[in-house]
């Protein structure tokens, strides 16, 4: 059972009592039969609400749990630019407003970005509602994949499922997310394992994944709400964590203070937009101001690591930070928020302006966000990246053991570990072995045994120098993709007879003609000299004599 789920059911199995706060928003959670339960489509914000609030403070802050050993590697972690699959909201609007917002992102996503959008609803029926209503916004269905699974809010972002590759597999590795919303919390187990069957890399960190921004050059960004979170651990621990499960170089930034946004997460005034681009918030209404100073800092940092910065306005108005880095890139297209607020309104164009010229290349397009940016977040804290499958239409492997170096023994059992990725799904697996440095893989471990990531093996009794392993992954459709060990593994076995292998080096070159013809002049010095070898394998015409007349046969095998 998953570390999370066993954590989840702690946190649950509190017996509790119904908690008050005076100050307790129309939508909060509430506790029933000892379960703390969210109201289906309620207007949770992305911060802590009143009454979560009041959980933590008398039950105590989260648990770290046990970390996973990290990916083998080579590990890449997939950048928001970069090719992608599709996306993956959770249907959980509050009211018309925002359900038209899903629906126009879903429009864009499944037929301007031609990508696939998941949609995870919290019933058959809830589905079969978001399905008329994607339908009836234009979108294409045949690209909306629905996943049944209870959510407990929205923001996706925070609790969604986070990819690296491994190798040319997917596979996610995810955190603790940073609320007490148990069903988000176990979300990206279950599209993990269950929906996409990606391997799965618990890292053990509390954490919301809106405060977490990289480019495809293995650098990360996030702010020291990250340390906050947990105390446990010191910066550079976290940042040691990040490289090893997710190879990322991290640069950490402050926060802003919790008066200008409630959650301190760094998509509120940050995105990477390529290699060498980022948009950074400014505030021409708030010069000096702790945020303009944090933001300032922020864009003279990435100048001098090589990116052009681009600056979008922002504004705090009556408590809403109203933000234009929120966006979502999705292969061609980016969804930017605009304003009907009055105050804000008038930056719109601008900020349009400057997503045009950042990208001349993709298609910008302007969703009104103002119902859904009081609850502290936009249009990027409600979708998470699913990226593209490396592979085309065909399976992906990859090898997480026995890449080669080792040395086995005969009878050994060990075990075989891989990955496998597909677009559809893979079905099974073969595993072969290589004697001949990867030549050819003629000997079959296994056949079409089940994608569950690992197969037992007895190491047979035969000596080479040159094995390799493969392990090749077949999709119902029966392509085929495979990897491989990349260098060669010993297998100590029991050396085979080579006729004419006189120093019984196990292969027959010239360094065999020496004691070939001491075999011949004086069989007994031969013995002496050769204790381990057998006068038998100077027998080369099978006579049973090792004579003059195995010459002419010697010299052939030497020299065939």
């Amino acid at each position: 059972m998953s570390k999370r789920v066993v954590l989840a059911g702690v946190i649950l199995g509190i017996s509790l009592v119904v908690l008050q706060s005076p100050t307790a928003r129309a939508d909060e959670p509430t506790f029933v039969d000892g379960r703390l339960v969210y109201p289906e489509n309620g207007d949770i914000p992305r911060y802590l609400t009143p009454i979560e609030k009041q959980y933590l403070e008398e039950f105590g802050p989260f648990a770290p749990r046990g970390s996973d050993v990290p990916p083998s590697g080579p590990v890449h972690c997939v950048a928001e630019y970069e090719p992608m699959e599709g996306l993956l909201i959770a249907w959980e609007p509050w009211n018309s407003l925002i359900q038209t917002f899903l629906e126009q992102i879903g429009y864009h996503v499944t037929t301007t970005a031609a990508s696939k959008l998941y949609v995870v609803v919290d019933s058959s029926t809830e589905a079969t509602q978001a399905s008329s209503a994607l339908s009836a916004a234009g979108a294409t269905m045949s690209r909306v994949q629905f996943v049944v699974r209870t959510t407990d809010t929205i923001w996706i972002r925070d609790y969604g499922p986070r990819y690296i590759y491994e190798g040319t597999c997917r596979a996610v590795v995810d955190h603790i997310y940073n609320r007490p919303r148990p069903n988000d919390d176990i979300l990206p187990i279950y599209f993990a394992e269950s929906v996409k069957h990606h391997a799965l890399y618990n890292i053990p960190l509390i954490h919301g994944g809106g405060n977490f921004h990289l480019d495809a050059l293995n650098r990360s960004y996030v702010t020291r709400l990250i340390n906050n979170e947990n105390p446990n651990y010191t910066e550079q621990q976290i940042y040691n964590l990040w490289l090893a499960f997710q190879n990322l170089s991290t640069t950490f930034f402050d926060p802003f203070p919790t008066s200008v946004d409630a959650t301190q997460h760094i998509d509120m005034w940050m995105q990477v937009i390529a290699d060498d681009k980022v948009v950074i918030s400014d505030w021409p209404s708030n010069p000096g101001s702790v945020q303009d100073q944090i933001c300032d800092n922020a864009a003279t940092f990435m100048s001098t690591r090589g990116y052009t910065v681009y600056r979008t306005p922002a504004r705090s108005v009556s408590g809403t930070h109203y933000t234009y880095t929120n966006v979502v890139m999705c292969n061609n297209i980016v969804l930017i928020p605009y304003y009907t607020n009055a105050t804000v309104a008038p930056h719109n164009a601008q900020a349009l302006a400057v997503w045009q010229s950042a990208l001349p290349n993709k298609t910008i397009i302007q969703l009104d966000s103002q119902a859904i940016v009081p609850s502290a977040g936009v249009m990027h804290c409600i979708v998470m990246h699913v990226p593209a499958h490396l592979g085309g239409a065909n399976p992906t492997a990859y090898l997480k053991n026995y890449r080669g170096g080792q040395t086995l023994q005969p009878g050994q059992q060990i075990t075989i570990n891989w990955i496998s990725d597909d677009d559809v799904g893979v079905s099974n697996v073969d595993i072969r072995l290589s004697t001949n440095g990867g030549a050819s893989y003629p000997t079959i471990i296994v056949a079409a045994t089940p994608d569950d990531g690992a197969h037992t093996w007895t190491v047979p009794d035969i000596y080479t120098t040159q094995a390799r392993i493969r392990v090749i992954a077949r999709d119902t459709g029966g392509r085929l993709g495979f990897d491989s060990s990349d260098s060669d593994i010993i297998i100590n076995g029991t050396p085979p007879v080579i006729a004419g292998d006189m120093n019984c080096d196990g292969a027959l070159n010239s360094a065999d003609v020496a004691p070939f013809a001491l075999a011949l002049t004086d069989p007994a010095a031969y013995g002496l000299a050769y204790p381990g070898c057998n006068l038998s394998r100077g027998d080369m015409n099978g006579d049973t004599l090792v004579d003059g007349s195995d010459v002419i046969g010697f010299i052939d095998a030497l020299y065939p």
